[in-house]
Order: structure tokens, then C-alpha cells, then sequence
């Protein structure tokens, strides 16, 4: 019997701030990203770039001129698709530009030719933690109403041009993450001493705005390109109850919901019944226009784009933190821990898959799942890295037992398939890759690339069709 259904999208995803460098070239304008030197879980930009300090984005890993070389590796490997973003600053500079920058425009051509010349499916995101830096200064972020229009206009023309080739589009990175990360996920800037009630009131505010701009986006894409499926993208790293006590498996229940919260809405098209307690209890009115309401219920989103990395465990009482790999609890100590303290549970994958179907019964899509850890090279230069290939085996083999409990599970793309800038601390020595960049954290190093033992590993798989993990 196969594990994995015919058509399953095997395959890798980066995120273009992460990998694409070029941060001021051809036309294009700064992002928040370009001006974060520690990554976001440190949550602060600098007010403008300092020449003298290093900014990881601005180079990252040259993917904006080698990426004919990276797309040959991801094709010999067997990808059948392939996860980025649009680095909207690349295509309007400022956010609120009238006209596109025709640079960005031919790039993205070429990007996307490139990955259907090969066999490979395009997965886009429009917004993966790259809003442009003037939507930040100039209007305060997605708590601002404006950003709708803005993003409107950029998706409608991110369809008009591609959207007869690209199949999968998602609006927003990780949606859930303007409770934990603000900056990164909704482009607010709050300060650590904001009043709670205030805090709350602008992520909401800004998320309220971000569904709004998916609906358009959504109604646009069946517009233009009826072929095409929108995708709500959501960090779901899962959560467990530190003890059996009702009070820790009841705050458990509501952590929860403070992510899926921005699921419901995107994929059932109205505020859970929850969200008025959670707004009563922090005071936040909403402003809803009229008609948002109608257009958000018209307009879900097809189906659900997650990441997974992690598991932790959670008690009544603990403050609701998180970052890059989801919301952070306590540690569990059922289950190991990597060198920065993520604890690997492949069996809480096929939970949260599980989990997501149950609640939503439409088609998951897996795309992002991934070790981030540092590499050592052999004497002879090679990285044999088995940890990594135990990680995607293991994972793997509960992502099948997930869609043998019944879940539709689309497609699987790995985070990252090539090394890239890590988002939540900006590090090069927090390596995801089946291939090696010659890059380290201060970023020194040929941009050299170098295939990995597990890069052999998951062409077997693909090429398989994931029989090869089942077998004796």
C-alpha cells in the first residue's frame, strides 16, 4: 500500500529575506528584515541601516544571483515543488508605490520559468515577514486600514502575472505569530512596557486588517487565476499540558486557541465564539468596516499551510511567548532537545496533523518542517549528517500514519533545503540544509555549495514516493 498518495508534493521551502541577498539592488526597497541584526526573536529594528554593522539579510545567501545553480540541485534532488516568497519590496519599493518596479517584476519571470522548466511547482507566499520597511515608518504597520489596499494591489498584479503558472499562493507567513512576534508577523513596533490592553488591541486591530487582505487576496486569485488555490499559513508547533491538573489542561486550551484563533477565521470565514471573551477581557474594540464581515465569510481561504518543528508543554500561570519555532512553554522531559533547546516529537506531528483535520477538513499542506542545527564537516570536508536524516525519517514516517488516519495531506516541503539566515536569531551556524553554504555567522565565506549525506537521503525518498522509509 502507499505510504504517501500519487502526486504528493515532495519538496523544500526558504523564505526570499532569508536567502535571497540583493537587499538594495535593482530597484528594490528595504524591508523590515534589512534592518534586524539579531534576528526577530529579538523583536527590535534599527531606526535606519548602519554601515558598520552587519545586517544578515543584505547578502544572505546570494540566492538572487545563483538561484539557477540552487534550482539544479533542488531538481537533481526530485522536488516536485518549491516554497519562497515574493520579497514585496522588490516588486513595489515602498509598499504604497502607483507603479511595480519592472526589475523585481523580471526576476520573479525568471524565477518562477525557471522552476517549471525543471518539473518544479511554484508555492508562493506574498508576505513572509518582509513588509516593506515605509509601511512600518510611514503608517505604523498592519494596525494601520491602509495596508489593505496596499496589498491588494500587489497581490492582483502577483496574479495577473503568475497566477496561470502558479498553482499554491499564501498570503501571510505564520499569521498566528503577531501575538508572540508583532514585528515580524504584522510590522507593529510595540514596546516592552505597552499597556497589555493596548498591546492587544493593535494585534488584533492588525489582524483583523490581515484577514481582510487575504479575503481580497482570495477573491482576486478565484478572479484572475480559478485554477489556483489560497492558503492560510499558520506556525502550529504543537502544545501539551504540563500535568493532567484541569487548570493546566484548560490554559493549554486556550494558548491554543490564541493560534487557531486566525485559522478559524481564515479557513471557516467568522470569529469563533472565543474571540469576544478574549476581546472582553482585554478591552479591544475592533474597527470593522462595514461588509469586512460578508467578505471575510466569502472568502476562505482553500487550504491550510503549517509549520511544524517542535512540541512543548504548558501550565496555567506561564506568560504567552513564543518565537520562529512556535509558542514556548516548559520542557518536557519525555523528549530530547537540539543545541537551541527545540525539542524534536515526531509523534506529536501526526497529533497536530490530526488535530487540524478534525477541526477543519480541508487539505493540510506541511510547508515548513526542519532541524536547524550546527553542521561539523568530516576531515575530508563532507557532513555526514545522520541527525538530520533521523529527524526526517522519523517525522516522516508519523506524517504517514497521519494520512493513514485520514487526513489529506497535500504536500511536504522542508525547511530549508539549502542552508539560509536563521529569521529568529539571524544565524548562518543554525543550518536546516540538505546542502551546505560556505557562509558563517559574521558573514565570511565563499557562498560555496555542497551537498550533504542527507540531500542523498531525501532523493531516495522522493524517488520513492517515501517507500524507502518502510522498508526492512
Amino acid at each position: 500500500m502507499d505510504r504517501f498518495p500519487a502526486g504528493f508534493l515532495w519538496g523544500g521551502a526558504i523564505a526570499a529575506n532569508q536567502a535571497e541577498g540583493a537587499w538594495s539592488e535593482d530597484g528594490k526597497g528595504p524591508a523590515i528584515p534589512d534592518v534586524v541584526r539579531g534576528g526577530f526573536a529579538a523583536g527590535t529594528a534599527d531606526p535606519e541601516i548602519v554601515s558598520e554593522r552587519y545586517y544578515p539579510s543584505h547578502e544572505a545567501v546570494g540566492f538572487y544571483h545563483r538561484f539557477r545553480e540552487d534550482l539544479d540541485l533542488f531538481a537533481e534532488m526530485g522536488f516536485k515543488c518549491f516554497r519562497t516568497s515574493i520579497a514585496w519590496s522588490r516588486i513595489f519599493p515602498n509598499g504604497d508605490d502607483a507603479e511595480p518596479n519592472p526589475q523585481g517584476l523580471a526576476f520573479y519571470d525568471a524565477l518562477i520559468d525557471e522552476l517549471l522548466a525543471r518539473g518544479i511547482e511554484p508555492v508562493i507566499t506574498l508576505s513572509h515577514y518582509e513588509t516593506p520597511l515605509h509601511l512600518l515608518r510611514a503608517y505604523g504597520g498592519w494596525s494601520n486600514r491602509s495596508l489593505v489596499g496596499f496589498f491588494e494591489r500587489y497581490a492582483r498584479l502577483a496574479f495577473e502575472r503568475w497566477g496561470g503558472k502558479v498553482r499554491w499562493w499564501m498570503a501571510f507567513n505564520e499569521i498566528n505569530n503577531a501575538h508572540t512576534m508583532p514585528l515580524a508577523a504584522a510590522a507593529l513596533e510595540l514596546p516592552a512596557d505597552m499597556a497589555p490592553a493596548e498591546r492587544a488591541r493593535r494585534i488584533y486591530q492588525a489582524a483583523h486588517n490581515m484577514f481582510v487582505a487575504s479575503a481580497l487576496a482570495a477573491k482576486a486569485l478565484r478572479e484572475i487565476a480559478p485554477a489556483a488555490r489560497m492558503g492560510a499559513m499558520l506556525s502550529l508547533s504543537g502544545v501539551y499540558p504540563k500535568t493532567c491538573a484541569p487548570d493546566d489542561v484548560l490554559a493549554t486550551m486556550q494558548l491554543r486557541r490564541r493560534s487557531l484563533f486566525f485559522s478559524d477565521v481564515l479557513l471557516r470565514g467568522a470569529y469563533p465564539g472565543y474571540a469576544r471573551r478574549i476581546f472582553d477581557e482585554f478591552g479591544v474594540r475592533l474597527d470593522i468596516a462595514d461588509g469586512d464581515l460578508g467578505l471575510i465569510a466569502a472568502n476562505t481561504c482553500d487550504y491550510l499551510g503549517f509549520s511544524y518543528y517542535r512540541t512543548t508543554a504548558f501550565r496555567a500561570g506561564l506568560p504567552i511567548i513564543g518565537h520562529t519555532g512556535g509558542v514556548l512553554g516548559v520542557e518536557n522531559p519525555y523528549l530530547p532537545k537540539t543545541e537551541w533547546g527545540w525539542q524534536t516529537d515526531p509523534t506529536g506531528f501526526r497529533y497536530v496533523c490530526n488535530e487540524l483535520w478534525d477541526r477543519y477538513q480541508k487539505p493540510l499542506f506541511v510547508v515548513e518542517n526542519g532541524l536547524g542545527t550546527a553542521d561539523a564537516p568530516g576531515p575530508d570536508g563532507a557532513i555526514d549528517d545522520q541527525y538530520r536524516i533521523a529527524y526526517l525519517e522519523a517525522h516522516l514516517k508519523e506524517l504517514a500514519e497521519a494520512i493513514a488516519d485520514g487526513c489529506d495531506v497535500v504536500g511536504y516541503t522542508w525547511w530549508g533545503p539549502i542552508d539560509i539566515v536563521s529569521a529568529g536569531t539571524g544565524e548562518m551556524k543554525k543550518r536546516y540544509g540538505f546542502i551546505h553554504v560556505d557562509k558563517d555567522n559574521d558573514g565570511r565565506g565563499t557562498l560555496k555549495r555542497t551537498r550533504k549525506a542527507s540531500f542523498h537521503r531525501y532523493k531516495e525518498i522522493i524517488a520513492t514516493n517515501g517507500a524507502c522509509l518502510f522498508e526492512a
